[in-house]
């Protein structure tokens, strides 16, 4: 164990996170969503493969007990990015980002129902906090006595980008199922792989010949997006879930520099506010599951923030 190390993987992965959800967003005013699932998840493929290789666990990092079970995982975290991708065409990245962190929250929610974990007031009043968070972000959105196309949109983005979390949440449930039989690698390999697949059946609904700014955008966003992953599992190999876990929130951070540098966007106090409140809520889960001993660190390798 190597704590430090641990940490810095875990903020480096974060922060390169970041910088491949804006590079997708630079280019959906003209790109389908579809088409950079594509190509956020072709582009991981190699990156991935290479790094097996270079590990000598090609052959055997990506074998599979339950091949059903990779399937449906990449068939849940496939719409779950999908939908978030498709969110940062209406709404700013910082937003996104901040809405987005209520996938931890509905894990708990989901573990209980799904996996029959107990769930007692501790965690359940955690959750109620962090949903306080989510309507303190949303209230300006939601104005019942005006509608305009700004806000129509903006309502849009909002229900794409918490469907996206629903989605988040559910595949972290299964994999917490899928890593009782299953490699971490495999996990990660055979979703990328589905959904490099499964979006090129939006291939018929419109898919453009991008320029040569947004190519290079596309395909520096699935390198990226590889990198990221790499350095996400390898944080918690080197240090517990526990002390990596809450770093995950640095990406709020990120999202403000970097929607504030290449998108001029601002945000309000009152989406800090709920920003704050929703990580708070998080930070005590993550706590409150390492007192329990729940096995956190075995499923976050396989979810990345886009499903």
């Amino acid at each position: 164990m190597n704590p430090a190390r641990g940490i810095i993987f875990m903020v480096s992965a974060v922060a390169l996170f970041s910088i491949m959800a804006a590079m997708i967003k630079a280019v959906l005013e003209t790109v389908p969503t579809g088409q950079t699932v594509f190509f956020r998840s072709a582009f991981t493929l190699p990156v991935i493969l290479i790094w097996l290789f270079s590990r000598g666990d090609l052959s055997t990092g990506l074998k599979v007990k339950n091949p059903m079970g990779h399937f449906w995982r990449g068939v849940i975290g496939t719409t779950a990015m999908a939908l978030g991708f498709a969110a940062l065409s209406y709404l700013p990245l910082p937003e996104v980002t901040a809405i987005g962190f209520t996938a931890p929250l509905l894990t708990v929610i989901f573990a209980a129902m799904f996996l029959g974990e107990t769930v007692r007031s501790f965690r359940l009043t955690a959750v109620g906090i962090g949903m306080i968070g989510v309507m303190i972000i949303l209230w300006p959105r939601l104005t019942l006595f005006e509608s305009d196309s700004s806000n129509d949109t903006a309502i849009l983005g909002i229900m794409l980008v918490l469907g996206s979390a629903v989605f988040r949440a559910l595949a972290q449930v299964h994999i917490r199922n899928l890593v009782q039989t299953e490699q971490a690698s495999a996990i990660v390999f055979y979703f990328t792989l589905t959904a490099s697949t499964l979006s090129l059946l939006t291939l018929p609904f419109g898919w453009v010949i991008p320029t040569i700014g947004e190519l290079s955008l596309l395909i520096g966003a699935g390198l990226i997006g590889g990198v990221a992953q790499i350095l996400l599992t390898l944080s918690y190999r080197f240090a517990p879930a526990s002390v990596v876990a809450p770093f995950d929130y640095a990406a709020l951070l990120f999202a403000l520099v970097i929607g504030y540098i290449w998108f001029d966007e601002i945000p309000g106090l009152t989406m800090l506010a709920g920003a704050l409140i929703i990580i708070l809520a998080g930070v005590i889960i993550i706590w409150r599951e390492r007192q329990l001993g729940l096995q956190r660190g075995k499923a976050r390798p396989g979810v990345t923030p886009q499903g």
